[in-house]
């Protein structure tokens, strides 16, 4: 039996592009971990698909995950299949025109296909407790660069 893990991700970028950061945090049970990062040239978008990939290459076996987002462009792009359709059409959106980040889009596609991912949106600067302490590790990140 997949053990159930909830995951809280946030990605933040001063300029865009510019310096920026990621915070994850990691639950099972009463278990937590915080992971962040960031590059010193990169995008909001880079930022909020790594901080999942990160928390997801953090566990150790295939897990149940609820992955708890306020971003929008991952939280769509992959319940709503535009992830899987870019990749199915040579990394080209409906529009014809190509899809950004495709190296990162490659890598949390695989990783989808390891967990079971369940994700919850969530809208960003609300109170949110665990998604302000995303933030502000992924803002503290870049500020410390």
């Amino acid at each position: 039996m997949k053990k159930f893990v909830e995951l809280f991700t946030d990605g933040a970028c001063s300029g865009n592009p510019g310096p920026g950061g990621w915070g994850a945090i990691l639950r099972y049970g009463e278990k937590e971990k915080e992971l962040c990062g960031g590059e010193s040239e990169t995008t909001n978008n880079r930022m909020e698909l790594t901080a999942v990939i990160m928390g997801l290459k953090a566990l150790k076996e295939p897990c149940i995950v609820r992955l708890v987002t306020d971003s929008k462009y991952v939280s769509d792009a992959i319940t709503q299949g535009w992830a899987v359709s870019w990749r199915k059409n040579g990394w080209r959106k409906a529009d014809k025109k190509p899809a950004l980040n495709t190296d990162l889009w490659e890598e949390l596609l695989e990783l989808l296909d390891v967990h079971d991912v369940k994700i919850e949106w969530v809208k960003g600067h609300a109170g949110h407790p665990e998604n302000e302490r995303c933030d502000k590790m992924a803002v503290n990140f870049y500020k410390n660069f």
